[in-house]
């Protein structure tokens, strides 16, 4: 199960997909789905295109409220649609 299925199921019931989910939780799932080049293209910041890591890329994002954002915003976009190929493929 992957983190982002863990935080969409909390204890709490809450649809928040962000809910309870770490900043590292996100760029460690995307950089997983994604892998660092394509992420680096899709996200265009040095700390995703010049020998990244999920430290360095932490240590950025955390200083850096607008490609904070744009990762936030690519994580959510990706969490939809692997929703909806779900739903494709069972219907």
């Amino acid at each position: 199960m992957s983190a982002a299925d863990k935080a969409s199921k909390s204890s709490t019931g809450n649809k928040d997909p962000m809910h309870g989910l770490t900043l590292e939780a996100m760029v460690t799932a995307l950089a997983d789905f994604y892998g660092w080049e394509e992420l680096g293209q899709r996200i265009a910041i040095r700390c995703f295109q010049s020998d990244p890591s999920v430290a360095s890329s932490l240590k950025f994002l955390r200083k850096t409220p607008w490609a904070r954002a744009k990762v936030e915003g690519l994580y959510l976009f990706t969490l939809r649609e692997q929703a909806r190929q779900r739903q494709q493929r069972g219907a």
